[in-house]
């Protein structure tokens, strides 16, 4: 029988952090995070890390485990975090999910092959080549969109390392990246349950303007500042500093805008990429959705969550 493993997801904003510590003191569990950010060293303000009194609280696992000015590949969060989830069970304990990639939690759930096709390394240098023109990115995209419009909604433009690795799978062999992927799903090691918080959209984006203001005040620039300084650079194939809250705050440092210019682009990127987090989870049918509103208090919906991994832990063993 396969390990039984509940996920934590939802959308940035939706109070994942402060519901999985808890969790973790009612179901006996450590925290494996699932956030493309966190695993990078020295990126703490603008990836909203859990704060030391909150990792404290909870042992966490997948953080700090990357250099900022390395790529860091789905391929290797599978290697590494299957083993951490491995290490969890083996000392009796629950691993819990937590996070917003959709692409971690697609890669813990399900036996695929990740890379291992379509590769051509002329075609993926003359595709960079394309992206680091002016208003190449959106180009790349586009095209995307026309052959696999799946993977293009998945995917922002200026994440131009996957964007170009969906172009070169569907170059070399003629199929979606997307419909690879379908025709490869099957379970992975583990039966993984998952259960999604959200919050009416207007509230979701008011507390991710907030969370924005918050990181401008407790020194995101500074943090942008010091990575700049050690010689990490935003770069067009992908990367951390790629992340949104990075290369805005390091546009503004360079003066090639303002201040206030590069809060405002944080905000609406954070905005646009809460609804495209929203739009992955509703996708997967195993999604069980817990909305704020639905209950009275914070400590209903906690109830009601554990409960239902509870049954389906369960039903897991019948």
């Amino acid at each position: 029988m396969k390990p039984f493993v509940p996920a934590l997801v939802g959308p940035t904003g939706s109070g994942k952090t402060k519901t999985a510590i808890r969790l973790c003191h009612a179901l006996n569990a450590e925290i494996v995070s699932m956030d493309s950010m966190q695993v990078y060293v020295g990126m703490d303000i603008g990836t909203a890390k859990p704060t030391p009194q909150e990792r404290a609280a909870a042992p966490h696992h997948m953080i700090d485990v990357a250099k900022p000015d390395e790529i860091f590949t789905v391929s290797m969060y599978r290697e590494m975090a299957c083993e951490v989830i491995d290490g969890i069970l083996s000392r009796g304990k629950t691993p819990l999910l937590v996070g917003g990639t959709g692409l971690y939690l697609q890669a813990i759930s399900y036996e695929m092959t990740l890379g291992e096709n379509g590769a051509d390394p002329a075609l993926r240098e003359a595709l960079l080549k394309e992206a680091q023109k002016p208003g190449g990115t959106q180009r790349l995209h586009a095209r995307l969109r026309a052959v696999d419009p799946q993977s293009a909604e998945k995917l922002h433009p200026n994440d131009v390392r996957r964007v170009i690795r969906a172009l070169e799978i569907y170059e070399t062999s003629g199929k979606a990246k997307s419909a690879q992927m379908d025709a490869q799903r099957r379970e992975g090691p583990y039966r993984v349950g998952v259960y999604g918080l959200s919050l009416p959209r207007a509230q979701m984006y008011a507390r991710i303007d907030a969370r924005v203001d918050e990181m401008v005040r407790d020194g995101l620039a500074d943090e942008v500042a010091g990575l700049l300084a050690r010689g990490i650079e935003p770069r067009a194939e992908g990367g951390a500093m790629q992340a949104i809250g990075y290369k805005e705050m390091a546009a503004a440092l360079r003066g090639e805008m303002t201040m206030a210019r590069a809060v405002e682009l944080i905000k609406q990127g954070s905005r646009r990429y809460a609804k495209r987090q929203w739009t992955w989870f509703r996708r997967d049918a195993r999604t069980k959705w817990f909305d704020w509103t639905d209950y009275e208090s914070e400590e209903a919906l906690l109830q009601a969550l554990l409960c239902e991994i509870e049954r389906d832990r369960a039903a897991q063993c019948e």
